[in-house]
């Protein structure tokens, strides 16, 4: 038997249930597999799910970047 995929429906939801949001800002859901989840206020981009360890590793490669720019300027 293989996996469902989410409906825009399930994304939705997952996207409006404050049980998803720590601290109003930072998206923690498990069972959403994207790594970048629109934000809260959608128009203002989008944001990390916290649950997918592959959206972590692109946040802090990404941070990474940041100290080693000033280090090869």
């Amino acid at each position: 038997m293989t996996p469902q995929k989410p409906t825009q429906e399930d994304y939705d939801n997952w996207h409006k249930d404050p049980n998803n949001w720590y601290l109003g800002c930072f998206y923690y859901n498990p069972k959403d597999k994207r790594l970048l989840p629109p934000k809260r206020i959608q128009w203002m981009g989008y944001t990390v799910n916290f649950a997918n360890p592959y959206s972590v590793l692109i946040l802090l490669a990404f941070l990474a970047l940041i100290p080693l720019s000033y280090l090869l300027k």
